[in-house]
């Protein structure tokens, strides 16, 4: 089972909010997560971020991979706290 840390689109059409989760690579990008992390609005001023960082943390610690935009986010997050 790979694991990764992703983001899970959700919100109206045009308006989007994205919620960053904890799934199998295998399930669908909307669908069935294992854990639910943190939350990215890109529409509100220069997108704000909500991370659980010491979630984030186990689960890269237990072989979860973030993808890229999770990964900057992260960063971003990060470097603003």
């Amino acid at each position: 089972m790979s694991v990764r840390i992703r983001l899970s689109r959700h919100g109206a059409k045009k308006k989007p909010f994205y919620r960053i989760v904890v799934s199998d690579q295998h399930f669908a990008r909307d669908g069935r997560y294992i854990e639910q992390v943190g939350t990215y609005d890109p529409i509100t001023g220069g997108g704000s971020v909500k991370i659980n960082h010491d979630k984030v943390e186990s689960w890269i610690k237990r072989g979860a991979q973030p993808t890229e935009t999770v990964s900057h986010l992260i960063a971003k997050h990060k470097k603003a706290s």
